[in-house]
Protein backbone atom coordinates (compact mmCIF):
# COMPACT_ATOMS: atom_id res chain seq x y z
CA UNK A 1 0.00 0.00 0.00
CA UNK A 2 1.37 3.54 -1.17
CA UNK A 3 2.74 5.90 1.64
CA UNK A 4 0.94 9.14 1.52
CA UNK A 5 2.79 12.41 3.16
CA UNK A 6 0.34 14.39 5.69
CA UNK A 7 0.37 17.98 4.20
CA UNK A 8 3.41 20.41 6.27
CA UNK A 9 5.18 16.97 7.31
CA UNK A 10 8.48 15.44 6.53
CA UNK A 11 9.68 12.84 4.78
CA UNK A 12 10.01 10.67 8.21
CA UNK A 13 6.10 10.87 9.16
CA UNK A 14 4.79 8.93 6.96
CA UNK A 15 0.96 8.21 7.24
CA UNK A 16 -0.89 4.40 5.96
CA UNK A 17 -3.35 5.66 3.61
CA UNK A 18 -5.31 3.49 1.31
CA UNK A 19 -5.26 4.29 -2.31
CA UNK A 20 -9.21 4.01 -1.95
CA UNK A 21 -9.11 7.51 0.12
CA UNK A 22 -7.52 9.59 -3.20
CA UNK A 23 -10.12 8.22 -5.68
CA UNK A 24 -12.40 11.16 -5.53
CA UNK A 25 -10.30 13.95 -3.63
CA UNK A 26 -9.60 16.80 -5.93
CA UNK A 27 -7.21 17.51 -2.39
CA UNK A 28 -5.16 14.50 -2.26
CA UNK A 29 -3.39 11.92 -4.46
CA UNK A 30 -1.19 9.36 -3.58
CA UNK A 31 1.51 7.95 -6.29
CA UNK A 32 2.32 4.43 -6.76
CA UNK A 33 6.37 4.36 -7.01
CA UNK A 34 6.97 7.92 -4.51
CA UNK A 35 5.79 9.89 -2.04
CA UNK A 36 2.95 11.85 -2.64
CA UNK A 37 1.27 15.10 -0.82
CA UNK A 38 -2.04 16.12 0.47
CA UNK A 39 -3.30 19.04 -1.06
CA UNK A 40 -4.93 21.81 1.74
CA UNK A 41 -8.71 23.34 1.15
CA UNK A 42 -8.92 26.66 3.03
CA UNK A 43 -10.93 26.30 6.08
CA UNK A 44 -13.20 28.93 6.96
CA UNK A 45 -12.08 31.23 9.85
CA UNK A 46 -15.26 32.35 10.80
CA UNK A 47 -16.51 29.26 11.75
CA UNK A 48 -15.27 27.94 14.86
CA UNK A 49 -16.47 24.48 14.29
CA UNK A 50 -14.12 23.96 11.41
CA UNK A 51 -11.20 24.64 13.53
CA UNK A 52 -8.54 21.42 13.85
CA UNK A 53 -8.97 20.10 17.46
CA UNK A 54 -5.52 18.75 17.73
CA UNK A 55 -6.15 17.45 21.42
CA UNK A 56 -9.02 15.23 20.01
CA UNK A 57 -6.94 14.51 17.96
CA UNK A 58 -4.34 12.51 19.83
CA UNK A 59 -6.51 11.71 22.09
CA UNK A 60 -8.63 9.39 20.33
CA UNK A 61 -7.30 5.60 20.30
CA UNK A 62 -4.24 3.75 21.10
CA UNK A 63 -0.43 4.18 19.61
CA UNK A 64 0.94 1.66 17.14
CA UNK A 65 4.55 1.44 17.58
CA UNK A 66 7.06 -0.03 14.79
CA UNK A 67 4.76 -1.44 12.47
CA UNK A 68 5.97 -1.93 9.33
CA UNK A 69 3.17 -0.37 6.39
CA UNK A 70 3.05 -3.64 3.74
CA UNK A 71 3.91 -2.64 0.21
CA UNK A 72 3.17 -5.06 -2.04
CA UNK A 73 5.90 -4.18 -4.90
CA UNK A 74 5.44 -4.36 -8.73
CA UNK A 75 7.72 -6.70 -11.00
CA UNK A 76 10.79 -5.98 -11.36
CA UNK A 77 10.90 -3.36 -7.89
CA UNK A 78 11.02 -6.32 -5.29
CA UNK A 79 14.55 -4.37 -3.57
CA UNK A 80 11.98 -0.84 -2.89
CA UNK A 81 12.82 -0.54 0.84
CA UNK A 82 9.76 -0.97 3.07
CA UNK A 83 8.98 2.26 5.85
CA UNK A 84 8.91 1.81 9.20
CA UNK A 85 6.28 4.20 10.97
CA UNK A 86 6.24 4.59 14.95
CA UNK A 87 3.67 6.59 17.13
CA UNK A 88 0.32 6.66 14.75
CA UNK A 89 -3.21 6.93 16.12
CA UNK A 90 -5.03 4.16 15.39
CA UNK A 91 -9.31 4.21 15.64
CA UNK A 92 -10.10 1.40 16.59
CA UNK A 93 -13.25 -0.32 14.71
CA UNK A 94 -15.72 0.32 17.21
CA UNK A 95 -14.16 4.08 17.27
CA UNK A 96 -15.19 4.93 13.62
CA UNK A 97 -18.10 7.51 14.16
CA UNK A 98 -16.80 11.20 14.63
CA UNK A 99 -18.89 14.24 13.58
CA UNK A 100 -17.04 15.51 10.29
CA UNK A 101 -15.97 19.18 11.88
CA UNK A 102 -14.69 17.38 14.60
CA UNK A 103 -12.82 14.70 13.24
CA UNK A 104 -9.69 13.19 14.25
CA UNK A 105 -8.59 13.20 10.51
CA UNK A 106 -7.49 16.81 9.59
CA UNK A 107 -7.93 16.32 5.75
CA UNK A 108 -11.61 15.08 6.76
CA UNK A 109 -11.81 18.37 8.75
CA UNK A 110 -10.75 20.29 5.72
CA UNK A 111 -13.63 18.41 3.29
CA UNK A 112 -16.07 19.48 5.48
CA UNK A 113 -15.20 23.17 5.52
CA UNK A 114 -15.51 22.81 1.33
CA UNK A 115 -18.75 21.14 2.00
CA UNK A 116 -19.83 24.32 3.86
CA UNK A 117 -18.61 26.49 1.49
CA UNK A 118 -20.57 24.96 -1.74
CA UNK A 119 -23.11 22.60 -0.50
CA UNK A 120 -26.81 24.06 -0.05
CA UNK A 121 -29.89 23.03 2.08
CA UNK A 122 -32.06 20.57 0.91
CA UNK A 123 -35.14 21.67 2.98
CA UNK A 124 -37.83 22.31 0.02
CA UNK A 125 -38.65 25.88 1.47
CA UNK A 126 -35.76 27.44 -0.05
CA UNK A 127 -35.23 28.30 -3.76
CA UNK A 128 -33.77 26.40 -6.36
CA UNK A 129 -30.03 26.93 -6.71
CA UNK A 130 -30.14 25.48 -10.33
CA UNK A 131 -32.41 24.17 -13.18
CA UNK A 132 -33.36 20.45 -12.77
CA UNK A 133 -31.93 18.40 -15.57
CA UNK A 134 -35.11 15.89 -15.21
CA UNK A 135 -37.93 14.63 -13.26
CA UNK A 136 -35.76 12.63 -10.70
CA UNK A 137 -33.22 15.89 -10.38
CA UNK A 138 -33.43 16.82 -6.60
CA UNK A 139 -33.96 20.43 -7.18
CA UNK A 140 -37.61 19.30 -8.39
CA UNK A 141 -38.73 19.48 -4.79
CA UNK A 142 -37.82 22.98 -4.48
CA UNK A 143 -39.91 25.75 -5.79
CA UNK A 144 -38.06 28.44 -8.29
CA UNK A 145 -39.54 31.77 -7.25
CA UNK A 146 -41.05 31.68 -3.75
CA UNK A 147 -39.86 30.33 -0.66
CA UNK A 148 -36.72 31.53 1.58
CA UNK A 149 -33.26 32.49 -0.32
CA UNK A 150 -30.60 29.46 -0.65
CA UNK A 151 -28.46 28.86 2.08
CA UNK A 152 -25.45 26.82 2.63
CA UNK A 153 -25.16 23.46 4.78
CA UNK A 154 -24.45 24.15 8.60
CA UNK A 155 -26.01 22.06 10.70
CA UNK A 156 -24.79 18.09 11.29
CA UNK A 157 -27.55 15.52 11.64
CA UNK A 158 -26.08 13.68 15.02
CA UNK A 159 -27.09 10.33 13.48
CA UNK A 160 -24.80 10.74 10.45
CA UNK A 161 -22.40 13.23 11.70
CA UNK A 162 -22.49 15.07 8.24
CA UNK A 163 -23.82 18.89 7.38
CA UNK A 164 -26.61 18.52 5.51
CA UNK A 165 -29.04 21.51 6.27
CA UNK A 166 -28.42 24.77 7.55
CA UNK A 167 -29.63 24.52 10.96
CA UNK A 168 -31.55 22.00 13.12
CA UNK A 169 -35.32 23.61 12.44
CA UNK A 170 -35.12 22.64 9.05
CA UNK A 171 -32.88 18.94 9.62
CA UNK A 172 -35.88 18.26 12.44
CA UNK A 173 -38.78 19.34 10.17
CA UNK A 174 -37.32 17.35 6.89
CA UNK A 175 -36.33 14.50 8.94
CA UNK A 176 -38.61 12.30 7.44
CA UNK A 177 -37.12 12.59 4.08
CA UNK A 178 -33.42 12.70 5.83
CA UNK A 179 -34.00 8.92 6.74
CA UNK A 180 -33.73 7.53 3.68
CA UNK A 181 -30.02 8.26 3.23
CA UNK A 182 -29.16 8.92 6.80
CA UNK A 183 -27.98 5.42 7.42
CA UNK A 184 -25.76 5.16 4.11
CA UNK A 185 -24.01 8.69 5.04
CA UNK A 186 -23.03 7.00 8.59
CA UNK A 187 -21.54 4.43 6.76
CA UNK A 188 -19.62 6.83 4.53
CA UNK A 189 -18.86 8.72 7.61
CA UNK A 190 -17.27 5.44 9.12
CA UNK A 191 -15.80 4.26 6.02
CA UNK A 192 -13.41 7.27 5.16
CA UNK A 193 -12.48 7.53 9.20
CA UNK A 194 -11.58 3.86 8.74
CA UNK A 195 -9.16 5.03 5.62
CA UNK A 196 -7.18 7.05 8.13
CA UNK A 197 -7.74 4.86 11.09
CA UNK A 198 -3.64 4.14 10.89
CA UNK A 199 -4.83 -0.03 10.51
CA UNK A 200 -3.05 -2.18 8.11
CA UNK A 201 -5.25 -3.35 4.98
CA UNK A 202 -4.98 -6.50 3.75
CA UNK A 203 -7.64 -6.59 1.32
CA UNK A 204 -5.53 -4.16 -0.93
CA UNK A 205 -2.96 -6.77 -0.78
CA UNK A 206 -3.25 -8.39 -4.27
CA UNK A 207 -2.63 -12.07 -5.74
CA UNK A 208 -0.48 -12.75 -8.53
CA UNK A 209 -0.56 -14.28 -12.07
CA UNK A 210 -2.75 -18.03 -11.69
CA UNK A 211 -2.51 -21.26 -13.64
CA UNK A 212 -4.45 -20.79 -16.49
CA UNK A 213 -6.52 -24.13 -15.28
CA UNK A 214 -7.89 -22.45 -12.15
CA UNK A 215 -10.70 -20.85 -13.94
CA UNK A 216 -12.29 -17.53 -12.48
CA UNK A 217 -15.60 -17.58 -12.13
CA UNK A 218 -17.18 -14.22 -12.85
CA UNK A 219 -20.67 -14.55 -11.23
CA UNK A 220 -20.19 -12.18 -8.32
CA UNK A 221 -17.21 -10.21 -6.21
CA UNK A 222 -17.93 -13.21 -3.71
CA UNK A 223 -17.10 -16.09 -6.20
CA UNK A 224 -14.42 -13.78 -8.18
CA UNK A 225 -12.49 -13.22 -4.86
CA UNK A 226 -12.67 -16.68 -3.75
CA UNK A 227 -11.78 -18.30 -7.57
CA UNK A 228 -8.69 -15.44 -7.78
CA UNK A 229 -7.31 -17.02 -4.28
CA UNK A 230 -7.90 -12.90 -2.68
CA UNK A 231 -6.86 -13.36 1.15
CA UNK A 232 -10.16 -13.68 2.79
CA UNK A 233 -11.93 -10.67 3.70
CA UNK A 234 -14.03 -10.99 6.43
CA UNK A 235 -16.25 -8.36 7.24
CA UNK A 236 -17.87 -6.04 4.97
CA UNK A 237 -15.96 -2.95 5.46
CA UNK A 238 -13.24 -4.08 3.94
CA UNK A 239 -15.49 -5.53 1.13
CA UNK A 240 -16.38 -2.62 0.59
CA UNK A 241 -12.57 -0.57 0.60
CA UNK A 242 -11.52 -3.52 -1.73
CA UNK A 243 -14.26 -3.48 -4.21
CA UNK A 244 -14.20 0.62 -4.31
CA UNK A 245 -10.48 0.13 -6.44
CA UNK A 246 -11.41 -3.06 -8.04
CA UNK A 247 -14.33 -2.05 -9.77
CA UNK A 248 -12.54 -0.42 -12.37
CA UNK A 249 -10.69 -3.38 -14.15
CA UNK A 250 -13.26 -5.75 -13.01
CA UNK A 251 -16.11 -4.00 -14.83
CA UNK A 252 -14.20 -4.64 -18.31
CA UNK A 253 -13.11 -8.12 -16.96
CA UNK A 254 -16.70 -8.98 -16.43
CA UNK A 255 -17.44 -7.87 -20.30
CA UNK A 256 -15.09 -9.13 -22.24
CA UNK A 257 -14.36 -12.73 -20.51
CA UNK A 258 -15.99 -15.67 -22.06
CA UNK A 259 -17.35 -17.17 -18.69
CA UNK A 260 -19.00 -13.30 -18.51
CA UNK A 261 -22.09 -13.14 -16.57
CA UNK A 262 -23.86 -11.16 -19.60
CA UNK A 263 -25.16 -13.13 -21.98
CA UNK A 264 -27.45 -14.35 -24.71
CA UNK A 265 -30.22 -16.15 -22.07
CA UNK A 266 -32.89 -14.61 -20.79
CA UNK A 267 -31.78 -11.52 -18.17
CA UNK A 268 -28.27 -11.93 -19.07
CA UNK A 269 -28.55 -8.34 -21.09
CA UNK A 270 -26.93 -9.48 -23.82
CA UNK A 271 -28.27 -8.70 -27.32
CA UNK A 272 -27.86 -10.26 -30.44
CA UNK A 273 -25.37 -7.76 -31.90
CA UNK A 274 -23.64 -7.57 -28.45
CA UNK A 275 -22.95 -11.71 -29.31
CA UNK A 276 -21.13 -10.48 -32.32
CA UNK A 277 -19.10 -7.54 -31.35
CA UNK A 278 -18.18 -9.19 -27.74
CA UNK A 279 -17.45 -12.69 -29.24
CA UNK A 280 -14.83 -10.98 -31.49
CA UNK A 281 -13.10 -9.77 -28.66
CA UNK A 282 -13.18 -12.99 -26.41
CA UNK A 283 -12.07 -14.92 -29.55
CA UNK A 284 -8.75 -12.62 -29.00
CA UNK A 285 -8.88 -12.78 -25.68
CA UNK A 286 -9.14 -16.35 -24.88
CA UNK A 287 -6.72 -17.71 -27.74
CA UNK A 288 -6.08 -21.40 -28.46
CA UNK A 289 -2.82 -22.94 -26.87
CA UNK A 290 0.03 -22.23 -29.58
CA UNK A 291 2.85 -24.54 -28.46
CA UNK A 292 4.54 -21.55 -28.04
CA UNK A 293 8.19 -22.18 -26.11
CA UNK A 294 11.08 -20.84 -24.62
CA UNK A 295 13.89 -22.44 -27.24
CA UNK A 296 14.01 -22.18 -30.81
CA UNK A 297 11.31 -24.55 -31.92
CA UNK A 298 9.05 -22.59 -29.22
CA UNK A 299 8.89 -19.09 -31.20
CA UNK A 300 5.92 -18.51 -32.28
CA UNK A 301 4.41 -15.17 -33.67
CA UNK A 302 2.61 -12.69 -31.02
CA UNK A 303 -0.65 -11.14 -31.63
CA UNK A 304 -1.23 -7.21 -31.42
CA UNK A 305 -2.07 -5.98 -27.37
CA UNK A 306 -6.20 -5.59 -27.00
CA UNK A 307 -6.16 -2.13 -27.09
CA UNK A 308 -8.77 -0.52 -24.38
CA UNK A 309 -9.27 3.11 -25.13
CA UNK A 310 -10.56 5.02 -21.16
CA UNK A 311 -12.01 8.34 -22.61
CA UNK A 312 -12.57 10.82 -19.95
CA UNK A 313 -10.33 9.40 -17.81
CA UNK A 314 -10.26 10.71 -14.13
CA UNK A 315 -9.89 8.37 -11.23
CA UNK A 316 -9.64 5.45 -12.87
CA UNK A 317 -5.95 6.91 -14.48
CA UNK A 318 -4.44 7.10 -10.78
CA UNK A 319 -5.19 4.07 -9.14
CA UNK A 320 -2.51 1.80 -8.25
CA UNK A 321 -1.29 0.21 -10.94
CA UNK A 322 -1.17 -3.37 -9.66
CA UNK A 323 -4.90 -2.65 -9.32
CA UNK A 324 -5.31 -2.71 -13.68
CA UNK A 325 -2.50 -6.00 -13.37
CA UNK A 326 -5.59 -7.55 -12.51
CA UNK A 327 -7.23 -7.14 -15.45
CA UNK A 328 -3.97 -8.86 -17.48
CA UNK A 329 -4.08 -12.02 -14.88
CA UNK A 330 -7.88 -12.84 -15.79
CA UNK A 331 -6.38 -12.85 -19.41
CA UNK A 332 -3.09 -14.69 -19.27
CA UNK A 333 -2.22 -15.02 -22.72
CA UNK A 334 -2.97 -11.84 -24.40
CA UNK A 335 -1.14 -8.65 -23.69
CA UNK A 336 -3.31 -5.09 -22.86
CA UNK A 337 -2.71 -1.64 -23.99
CA UNK A 338 -4.68 1.04 -22.03
CA UNK A 339 -4.66 4.22 -23.07
CA UNK A 340 -5.99 6.96 -20.86
CA UNK A 341 -7.56 10.02 -22.88
CA UNK A 342 -9.06 13.46 -21.13
CA UNK A 343 -8.06 16.59 -20.28
CA UNK A 344 -8.28 15.70 -16.76
CA UNK A 345 -6.34 12.31 -16.63
CA UNK A 346 -3.05 13.76 -15.36
CA UNK A 347 -4.99 15.83 -12.52
CA UNK A 348 -2.88 16.18 -8.90
CA UNK A 349 0.23 14.22 -10.88
CA UNK A 350 2.34 16.36 -11.92
CA UNK A 351 5.24 14.95 -9.24
CA UNK A 352 4.72 11.67 -10.65
CA UNK A 353 4.77 12.04 -13.99
CA UNK A 354 5.75 15.25 -14.86
CA UNK A 355 4.03 15.78 -18.57
CA UNK A 356 6.84 15.92 -21.00
CA UNK A 357 7.26 18.18 -23.60
CA UNK A 358 5.32 18.13 -27.60
CA UNK A 359 8.00 17.22 -29.42
CA UNK A 360 7.56 15.49 -33.03
CA UNK A 361 7.91 11.94 -31.83
CA UNK A 362 5.75 12.54 -29.51
CA UNK A 363 3.05 15.03 -30.71
CA UNK A 364 0.87 14.89 -28.14
CA UNK A 365 3.24 14.75 -24.88
CA UNK A 366 1.70 11.25 -24.12
CA UNK A 367 2.82 9.58 -20.96
CA UNK A 368 3.84 5.99 -21.79
CA UNK A 369 4.41 2.84 -18.79
CA UNK A 370 5.59 0.46 -20.56
CA UNK A 371 7.64 -1.18 -17.07
CA UNK A 372 4.41 -2.08 -15.54
CA UNK A 373 4.61 -5.86 -16.69
CA UNK A 374 4.71 -7.94 -19.77
CA UNK A 375 1.44 -8.05 -20.35
CA UNK A 376 -0.12 -4.54 -19.59
CA UNK A 377 1.07 -1.18 -21.20
CA UNK A 378 -0.48 2.34 -20.04
CA UNK A 379 -0.13 5.33 -22.23
CA UNK A 380 -2.16 8.89 -20.77
CA UNK A 381 -3.08 11.55 -23.42
CA UNK A 382 -4.00 15.06 -21.86
CA UNK A 383 -6.61 15.42 -24.50
CA UNK A 384 -9.26 15.12 -25.78
CA UNK A 385 -10.25 12.39 -28.13
CA UNK A 386 -11.94 14.20 -30.98
CA UNK A 387 -8.53 15.75 -31.39
CA UNK A 388 -6.85 12.43 -31.32
CA UNK A 389 -9.39 10.75 -33.40
CA UNK A 390 -9.19 13.64 -36.60
CA UNK A 391 -5.22 12.74 -36.41
CA UNK A 392 -5.51 9.52 -37.60
CA UNK A 393 -2.97 8.26 -34.49
CA UNK A 394 -4.93 5.17 -33.53
CA UNK A 395 -5.96 4.21 -36.96
CA UNK A 396 -7.23 1.66 -37.86
CA UNK A 397 -9.46 -0.01 -35.13
CA UNK A 398 -10.38 -3.44 -35.47
CA UNK A 399 -13.31 -5.13 -33.54
CA UNK A 400 -10.87 -8.40 -32.33
CA UNK A 401 -8.60 -5.91 -30.76
CA UNK A 402 -10.04 -2.85 -29.37
CA UNK A 403 -13.02 -1.73 -27.42
CA UNK A 404 -13.80 1.97 -25.68
CA UNK A 405 -14.29 2.17 -22.01
CA UNK A 406 -16.06 5.23 -20.64
CA UNK A 407 -16.50 5.14 -16.94
CA UNK A 408 -19.19 7.76 -15.57
CA UNK A 409 -18.85 9.96 -18.88
CA UNK A 410 -21.47 11.93 -17.75
CA UNK A 411 -22.84 12.11 -21.26
CA UNK A 412 -26.42 13.52 -20.68
CA UNK A 413 -25.01 16.11 -17.81
CA UNK A 414 -25.51 19.44 -18.52
CA UNK A 415 -22.35 20.94 -17.61
CA UNK A 416 -20.76 18.00 -19.83
CA UNK A 417 -22.57 16.63 -22.40
CA UNK A 418 -20.92 19.16 -25.19
CA UNK A 419 -17.78 17.79 -24.36
CA UNK A 420 -18.87 15.07 -25.92
CA UNK A 421 -20.52 16.30 -28.94
CA UNK A 422 -17.62 15.98 -31.51
CA UNK A 423 -16.72 12.87 -29.75
CA UNK A 424 -19.77 10.75 -30.12
CA UNK A 425 -19.86 10.42 -34.25
CA UNK A 426 -16.13 9.65 -34.14
CA UNK A 427 -16.68 6.42 -31.22
CA UNK A 428 -19.89 5.28 -33.70
CA UNK A 429 -17.74 5.79 -36.84
CA UNK A 430 -15.03 2.63 -35.41
CA UNK A 431 -18.04 0.31 -34.95
CA UNK A 432 -16.32 -1.33 -32.24
CA UNK A 433 -17.76 -1.72 -28.59
CA UNK A 434 -18.07 1.22 -26.59
CA UNK A 435 -18.93 0.17 -22.56
CA UNK A 436 -20.32 2.84 -20.56
CA UNK A 437 -20.84 2.88 -16.79
CA UNK A 438 -23.07 5.64 -14.40
CA UNK A 439 -22.85 6.45 -10.81
CA UNK A 440 -26.42 5.93 -10.42
CA UNK A 441 -29.29 4.68 -12.63
CA UNK A 442 -31.35 8.18 -13.07
CA UNK A 443 -27.69 8.63 -14.67
CA UNK A 444 -27.24 6.03 -16.87
CA UNK A 445 -30.61 6.74 -18.16
CA UNK A 446 -29.89 9.95 -18.93
CA UNK A 447 -26.81 9.46 -20.62
CA UNK A 448 -28.78 6.33 -22.92
CA UNK A 449 -31.81 8.94 -23.41
CA UNK A 450 -28.76 11.44 -24.73
CA UNK A 451 -27.03 9.42 -26.91
CA UNK A 452 -30.58 8.06 -28.62
CA UNK A 453 -31.50 11.84 -28.94
CA UNK A 454 -28.50 13.23 -30.84
CA UNK A 455 -28.09 9.83 -32.93
CA UNK A 456 -30.53 7.14 -31.71
CA UNK A 457 -30.93 5.57 -35.80
CA UNK A 458 -27.25 5.04 -35.97
CA UNK A 459 -26.74 2.84 -32.56
CA UNK A 460 -26.58 -0.81 -31.82
CA UNK A 461 -27.27 -1.25 -28.51
CA UNK A 462 -25.01 -4.19 -27.47
CA UNK A 463 -26.01 -4.49 -23.53
CA UNK A 464 -29.01 -3.39 -21.82
CA UNK A 465 -28.65 -0.47 -19.36
CA UNK A 466 -29.15 -2.46 -15.75
CA UNK A 467 -26.70 -2.53 -12.47
CA UNK A 468 -23.57 -3.89 -12.84
CA UNK A 469 -22.31 -7.10 -11.34
CA UNK A 470 -18.97 -5.28 -10.17
CA UNK A 471 -19.89 -1.86 -8.78
CA UNK A 472 -18.36 -0.70 -5.71
CA UNK A 473 -20.04 -1.72 -2.96
CA UNK A 474 -19.22 1.42 -0.85
CA UNK A 475 -21.29 4.46 -1.23
CA UNK A 476 -19.90 7.76 -2.06
CA UNK A 477 -20.75 11.50 -0.65
CA UNK A 478 -21.44 14.46 -3.47
CA UNK A 479 -19.65 17.34 -1.32
CA UNK A 480 -21.71 19.78 -3.53
CA UNK A 481 -24.93 17.73 -2.29
CA UNK A 482 -24.51 15.67 0.85
CA UNK A 483 -28.14 14.48 0.39
CA UNK A 484 -26.66 12.81 -2.58
CA UNK A 485 -24.95 9.63 -2.81
CA UNK A 486 -23.75 7.06 -5.00
CA UNK A 487 -21.54 4.15 -5.96
CA UNK A 488 -18.87 3.66 -8.73
CA UNK A 489 -20.11 2.37 -11.45
CA UNK A 490 -23.19 1.20 -10.26
CA UNK A 491 -24.68 0.64 -13.96
CA UNK A 492 -23.52 -0.75 -17.10
CA UNK A 493 -24.60 -0.79 -20.27
CA UNK A 494 -23.16 -0.76 -23.64
CA UNK A 495 -23.84 0.10 -27.52
CA UNK A 496 -22.06 0.64 -31.06
CA UNK A 497 -22.15 2.11 -34.42
CA UNK A 498 -24.99 0.61 -36.81
CA UNK A 499 -23.53 -1.68 -39.12
CA UNK A 500 -25.40 -2.75 -41.84
CA UNK A 501 -26.04 -5.72 -43.52
CA UNK A 502 -25.08 -6.12 -47.53
CA UNK A 503 -27.81 -8.16 -49.81
CA UNK A 504 -28.16 -8.86 -53.25
CA UNK A 505 -31.16 -7.50 -54.91
CA UNK A 506 -33.04 -10.06 -57.25
CA UNK A 507 -32.68 -9.06 -60.81
CA UNK A 508 -35.29 -9.93 -63.33
CA UNK A 509 -34.15 -11.77 -65.80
Amino acid sequence: MPPVLEAGSSQSQVTNISPADTIDRGWATVHFFGVGEVKDLPIDPIDPIDQPFEQQETSQGQVVKEEPVEIPSPAGLESTPVPRVSGRALLQPNNLFHSFSRSPSPEIRQRTAFIKHNAYCPHPHHHQTRVPSGAGDPPTTKSAHTGLPPAHVRFECPDCGIPVYCSEEHWADDYESHLDVCETLREINEDDHDLRSGRFFPEFEYPGPQMEEALVNMTNWDTFLYSREFRAINDERSLRQATRLLTYPLTIGSVLNELSPYNIRSGGRLTAEGLKSLSALRYTLHPPRSGAGLDIKGLRPNPPPVRIFILGARAESSLPREVWVQLSHIFPRVAFHLIFIGPESMSNRDAEFPLPARTPSNPFGAVVEDRISHQLKISTFVEYYHTLHTSGLFHPFDPYFDCFMLFHPGLGHPASSHEWEATLPLLLETKVPILATGYTEWDMQRDQRWVQERVGGEVDLLLEPGENRFRSLRWDLNDLDPADVSCGNWGLWGFRGKRYETTQRDVEK
